[in-house]
């Protein structure tokens, strides 16, 4: 972490105040709720830990739940209450609104409350959101996250404050430079998603409309050997890497799936994987089956299990060109409507199935000009892949430059 904060408990810009937190607003943990409590005599609304996110809730869920009369004056939300998660990401916090009339909350939530309007509510969320990111509720020795936020700890916070108009100005400034970082980060998300996209749209694109040149099909056993593989064992005497269908995506064949594992020597002989062997997946979940990728010869080797098959293109067909066409089919579903495995369990295709698909088989020199175009095409989105991803990650840590430069009173 970077700049000039190092405690934000003992920094105090030039003419604020330090002040420990409870004695400007009033903490209160939410009411201890269990199933019994819930009688329909008198429910309402109240918020988990899951409703507070940051700087923002989330209503789409609202649980119900019986409070008494006494209960509910003591826990129900007024506008501009603060709630802080007490766990799963301490300090997290937003400012209530008034967004549901008639609404308490739960133990998991801390409740600030201002006091004698000494303190702007979207101010202090700041400033928690800051602490957050900066570590300031995490053990210094263990360096782990505290499982919770105790209401102790909560109240011996120490601060600094700048009169109440300020506070509200940073925060004001605050909001709007932060909903920029938002609307910055979902466009960049939206570009991502649609170049994650582009891969499937391109062979749908060259493969879903034949034409005459397509007309010539075959059926893959003809024009393709499958080679064999073996089952991994746990008593093997040899240990191996084996490809796992982690290994097959979409952009290619991706090393970082490859696992250690056990095979008897006979076996791992017979299927050491060469490169240009097109791999498809023949057994998994409904999503992942018929995943396939072409290997590249690295890293030099690896094996392939019985849950792969492994397929030799002929000289009719260029291996890049079939590992396109069975990535067309895994990605329109093709495999997921064919295979084999009762719902909810396992697909499996079978050898024999591979043998007898269809696939098109034109003239080379339209085999090849298929897979330049989509050389080229998938080397400018995965260019484009790494710079959106670069650009989220610059996104991701304006926030706390921001946060910072406030409380460090340069805003």
């Amino acid at each position: 972490m970077s700049g000039a904060i190092e405690s934000l408990s003992d920094f105090t810009p030039y003419g604020w105040q330090p002040a420990k937190l409870s004695d400007v607003c009033e903490i209160q943990l939410g009411k201890m709720l269990s199933p019994k409590s819930k009688t329909g005599e008198r429910p309402i609304p109240y918020l988990r830990n899951a409703n507070v996110q940051w700087n923002r809730f989330d209503l789409a869920e609202v649980a119900e739940m019986d409070f008494t009369e006494e209960q509910e004056v003591k826990f129900k939300l007024r506008p501009g209450d603060l709630l802080v998660c007490e766990g799963g990401e301490p300090g997290r916090a937003a400012v209530w609104g008034g967004e549901i009339e008639r609404c308490c909350y739960q133990k998991a939530l801390h409740r600030l409350r201002p006091k004698n309007g000494a303190v702007d509510p979207h101010f202090m969320m700041f400033r928690l959101w800051l602490g957050a990111r900066l570590g300031e509720f995490t053990d210094s020795h263990a360096q782990t996250t505290i499982a919770h936020l105790p209401a102790v700890r909560l109240k011996n916070l120490r601060v600094a404050l700048p009169a109440l108009p300020e506070q509200k100005r940073i925060a004001g400034i605050l909001k709007e430079q932060l909903a920029a970082v938002e609307r910055a980060r979902a466009a960049a998300e939206a570009q991502l998603e649609a170049a994650q996209a582009f891969p499937a749209a391109y062979l749908r694109n060259v493969f879903a409309t034949p034409d005459e040149a397509d007309a010539n099909r075959q059926p893959l056993g003809d024009v393709c050997q499958l080679l064999p593989s073996r089952s991994i064992a746990t008593a093997g005497d040899t240990e191996i890497r084996a490809i796992t269908t982690a290994c097959l995506t979409e952009s290619g064949f991706d090393p970082a799936g490859i696992k250690t594992a056990h095979m008897w020597s006979s076996d791992a002989e017979a299927c050491v994987v060469s490169p240009n062997e097109v791999l498809l997946a023949r057994s998994n979940t409904a999503a992942l089956v018929g995943r396939v990728a072409m290997f590249p010869g690295e890293p030099t080797g690896t094996v392939a299990s019985d849950l792969t098959i492994r397929i030799w293109a002929r000289e009719e067909v260029a291996p890049q060109f079939l590992t396109a066409y069975l990535s067309f089919l895994y990605t329109t579903g093709y495999w997921r409507e064919r295979a084999g495995g009762a719902s909810g369990s396992m697909k499996k295709i079978t050898r024999s199935q591979i043998r007898a698909l269809p696939i098109p088989v034109p003239a080379m020199a339209k085999q090849r000009d298929v897979v330049n175009n989509m050389n080229t095409k998938m080397s400018r989105v995965r260019a484009l892949d790494a710079t959106l991803r670069n650009e989220l990650q610059t996104i991701e840590s304006l926030p706390e430059s921001l946060l910072r430069s406030a409380f460090q009173g340069r805003l």
